[in-house]
């Protein structure tokens, strides 16, 4: 069970107003206004399909991520590289992670400024995630 909604902030709702993060007790949720009526959909539910399609966007460019990730950190050795690899075919374990320490906030508004949106509607269902590179994921698809 996560400690917080993972993507505070980048969660929108279909008319494109932005979702608030709360809790449910002690679980985390998003907080929807439907016409006055606050809706908390259980982050969890949200946040794993997001990291989902992330993991999709990964796959198979493995890589070429972890090369540009260690010229972005300025270690463009080959060990550095294998070990950022390693990490991103195992994606799956650092998303579990990710549910315990969270994501920074400066992540976040990393992702915000890059275009990086994702859009629910009132059930919870993620409608569409816009990666920031390009046009969005309907329906969960791949992009």
């Amino acid at each position: 069970m996560s400690r917080q909604a993972l993507f505070a902030g980048l969660v929108f709702d279909e008319y494109d107003r932005p979702l608030q993060a709360g809790f449910i007790g002690t679980d985390p949720a998003y907080i929807m206004d439907d016409a006055g009526f606050l809706r908390h959909i259980p982050a969890e539910q949200i946040d794993r399909v997001i990291l989902n399609e992330m993991k999709k966007m990964i796959q198979g460019n493995e890589g070429f991520l972890s090369e540009q990730a260690a010229k972005m950190m300025g270690t463009d050795d080959l060990f550095s590289k294998a070990m950022i690899e390693n990490q991103l075919k195992h994606i799956d374990k650092q998303f579990e992670m990710l549910f315990e320490v969270g994501i920074p906030e400066d992540m976040r508004a990393y992702l915000g400024m890059s275009g990086f949106k994702v859009k629910v509607d009132y059930h919870g269902q993620v409608l569409e995630v816009h990666s920031g590179g390009g046009s969005g994921d309907e329906g969960g698809g791949d992009e």
